[in-house]
């Protein structure tokens, strides 16, 4: 299988250091993108909406992003996600449903845990 057809969902938390947790999930994403894997980054897709939607709450939010989880391949946790009542919500989605789980060891260390991820996706 081409590793652009796998779809990896990035999970950690958004709110309390919103600009640094962004960028965060963002430089994540980018290392899965450059790696060749299609990667869906929620911080980079509905990051900052929360101040521009009128009606939607963080739980709508949640919601999509866990619909959206259901369609990916696989689920790399921050080293952070715990923190993250949103992140422990998609953690245990992915779990129940059996889809592979990577976690990021440490704070801008996910070097081992792509190699993993590139392993299971041979």
């Amino acid at each position: 299988m081409n590793l652009r057809e796998i779809v990896i969902f990035v999970a950690g938390p958004y709110n309390g250091d919103i600009k640094g947790n962004i960028e965060k999930a963002e430089n994540i994403a980018a290392k899965l993108w450059d790696m060749g894997f299609t990667v869906y980054c929620p911080h980079a897709n509905t990051g900052r909406l929360d101040r521009k939607c009128k009606i939607c709450t963080e739980d709508d939010f949640v919601k999509g992003h866990l619909i959206i989880l259901e369609r990916c391949d696989a689920l790399f946790m921050m080293s952070n996600w715990k923190e993250s009542f949103g992140a422990q919500r998609e953690h245990q989605q992915a779990k129940d449903s059996r889809m592979p789980i990577f976690y990021s060891l440490a704070p801008g260390d996910s070097s081992e845990e792509m190699d993993a991820l590139l392993d299971w996706a041979e």
